[in-house]
C-alpha cells in the first residue's frame, strides 16, 4: 500500500481528503476491512505455531521463567509479520510506479525480484510502457457513495475481439509465500469500488472523469514468478461493496458504550420518583 497524497491516516482507519473541501472518503481497502475475513484465524494461528516449532526447547524454557513476556512476544507474531509485509508491498508498489515511469530507484535486493516478475510480464504482453499505459498510482473518488481509493495501474491491452485494445485496471499484490493463484473473495470487491468510481485525481488536485474500464484482474508478483488474473468487478460486486461501506461508517462511528437497563425502583434509576 502507497501513500496517496490526499491519504489520511485515523484511528478509525485510512480516510481520503476530498481537495474540493466535502466529507472525509472512506479507503476502499478500510471499508473493506468490515468484511469478516475467516482465513486470518488460521493465519496468525499458524505463525505462532511456525514461531514455537523453529525454536521449541527455547520457548518451553521461557513458559516456565517468563510466561507473561513469551505470550505478548508470541501474541505480536501476526501482526509483525503483517506490518513486515505490508512494508514489502509498500517498496514494490513504489518501485513498479518508477519502472513504468522510467525513473531511478533506490537499490532494494528484496525488492528486484518482483520487479524482475513485473518486467516479464511487460514483455510477455509487449507492452510499451509510453503508448499503452493510461495512468499509474492514480486516486479515484466516489463522492456519491462516499470513498476513493488508489488504483496501480491502467493498461492498454490486445484482448478485445480481432486483437483490438481494451483498458484494463490492474491491482499489482505481492507476497513471498503465497501461490501466484492466491485471489481472495474480496479483491473483486476491491477491483468494482476503483473501476467504478467516476472521476480521478490529477497531479494539479483537480479531477476529471476517469475513463471506461473494460476489464480488471490481479498481477499476482511473486520473487520467482507471476500471474495475471481476471477477476469480475460489475455491478454485483459493486453493490457488495457499498454495503461494505455502509457497515464500515456505523461501526466507525457505533458509541463506544451504552447504558445499562435498571428497573425503576432500583437507587438511581431516572424515573424513581415517577415510579
Amino acid at each position: 500500500m502507497t501513500d496517496p497524497k490526499w491519504a489520511v491516516a485515523t484511528e478509525r482507519g485510512r480516510y481520503y481528503r476530498d481537495p474540493l473541501g466535502g466529507p472525509d472518503l472512506i479507503s476502499v481497502t478500510n471499508a473493506l476491512d468490515s468484511i469478516n475475513k475467516p482465513a486470518l484465524l488460521p493465519w496468525g494461528a499458524g505463525l505462532v505455531a511456525d514461531a514455537v516449532i523453529a525454536d521449541p526447547i527455547a520457548v518451553a524454557r521461557r513458559a516456565r521463567t517468563e510466561p507473561a513476556a513469551l505470550r505478548r512476544e508470541l501474541v505480536a507474531v501476526p501482526r509483525q509479520y503483517a506490518e513486515r509485509a505490508k512494508n514489502l508491498g509498500s517498496r514494490v508498489h513504489n518501485r513498479a510506479q518508477a519502472q513504468v515511469l522510467g525513473v531511478p530507484y533506490p537499490a532494494d535486493p528484496e525488492v528486484e525480484p518482483y520487479a524482475r516478475q513485473l518486467a516479464a510480464w511487460f514483455r510477455l504482453w509487449r507492452v510499451d510502457l509510453a503508448r499503452d499505459v493510461e495512468a499509474v498510482e492514480t486516486t479515484v473518488m466516489h463522492r456519491q457513495y462516499g470513498y476513493a481509493g488508489t488504483g496501480d495501474l491502467w493498461v492498454w491491452l490486445p484482448t478485445g475481439p480481432y486483437r483490438r485494445r481494451q483498458l484494463w485496471l490492474v491491482d499489482y499484490k505481492t507476497s513471498a509465500k503465497k501461490p501466484a493463484t492466491t485471489v481472495y473473495d474480496d479483491q473483486p470487491l476491491q477491483l468494482a469500488a476503483l473501476r467504478h468510481a467516476p472521476e480521478w485525481l490529477l497531479p494539479d488536485d483537480t479531477s476529471e472523469p476517469a475513463p471506461r474500464v473494460h476489464r480488471t484482474a490481479l498481477l499476482n508478483l511473486r520473487p520467482r514468478s507471476h500471474r495475471f488474473i481476471e477477476v469480475p468487478s460489475g455491478r454485483e460486486q459493486f453493490r457488495a461493496f457499498i454495503g461494505a461501506t455502509r457497515t464500515a461508517r456505523y461501526l466507525h462511528n457505533a458509541p463506544g458504550e451504552y447504558p445499562a437497563v435498571v428497573p425503576p425502583w432500583a437507587p438511581g434509576a431516572p424515573d424513581r420518583k415517577a415510579a
